[in-house]
C-alpha cells in the first residue's frame, strides 16, 4: 500500500485535531504539530485554515463521488449507490468515513463559506437522483431519509441498533426496487 501523501497526512491530522480537541482547537499550528511537520511544510499545502477546511470538504465529496461512480445504469441504480455509500450494510459503531465527515462539519463551523462546494455537490447528486429512471419524488424521499440517517449517525442521535439498522436499510432498498418497477 502506498504511503499517504503529505497532503493526506495533514488532512488526517486536521481530522484528528477536530475530533480530539474540537473545532475551536483547529489551528494550523495544532495540525502541523499533530502531523509532525513544520509550519512551513503545512503552509506549503494549506496557507490558511480556510484552505485546509476546503481541502477536507473536497476529499470527502471526492470519496463519495468515487463511490457513486460505481452505479450501474438500471433504473434506481444511482440511488442504490447513494444508499450504499452513505449507510453501511451492517450496524457499526463508527464508519470509516465518519471521522472525515465530523472533521468536515467542524471545518464548516470554522468557515461557513466552505459550505458552498458541498451545496454544489448535493445539488448535482440530487439532479442525478431525479434523473435515475424512477419517480423523482420517490428518489428524493429515499435520499432525504438517507441524509437524515447520515446526520443521526454522525451526531449520535439514537440511530437504529443492530437488527433494526439492517431491516431499515433493506426497507429503503426495497422502496427503490418498488419505484423502479412502476
Amino acid at each position: 500500500m502506498p504511503r499517504p501523501s503529505s497532503k493526506d497526512r495533514l488532512l488526517d491530522a486536521a481530522a484528528d485535531v477536530l475530533l480530539s480537541d474540537g473545532a475551536e482547537s483547529l489551528t494550523l499550528e495544532a495540525v502541523a504539530k499533530r502531523a509532525g511537520v513544520s509550519k512551513g511544510g503545512l503552509f506549503y499545502h494549506f496557507p490558511t485554515k480556510q484552505a485546509l477546511a476546503a481541502a477536507m470538504i473536497e476529499r470527502l465529496t471526492k470519496a463519495f463521488d468515487d463511490a457513486l461512480a460505481e452505479a450501474g445504469d438500471r433504473p434506481g441504480d444511482f440511488l442504490r449507490a447513494y444508499v450504499r455509500a452513505t449507510i453501511p450494510e451492517r450496524h457499526t459503531t463508527t464508519a470509516p468515513a465518519d471521522r472525515v465527515t465530523a472533521a468536515l462539519l467542524a471545518g464548516v463551523l470554522v468557515d461557513p463559506a466552505g459550505l458552498a462546494p458541498l451545496r454544489e455537490r448535493f445539488a448535482a447528486w440530487q439532479a442525478r437522483l431525479a434523473d435515475d429512471g424512477i419517480d423523482p419524488a420517490a428518489a428524493t424521499a429515499v435520499r432525504l431519509a438517507v441524509d437524515g440517517w447520515w446526520a443521526v449517525r454522525l451526531l449520535g442521535l439514537s440511530e437504529p441498533g443492530p437488527g433494526l439498522h439492517e431491516r431499515t436499510r433493506d426497507h429503503l432498498m426495497e422502496a427503490i426496487d418498488r419505484a423502479a418497477h412502476h
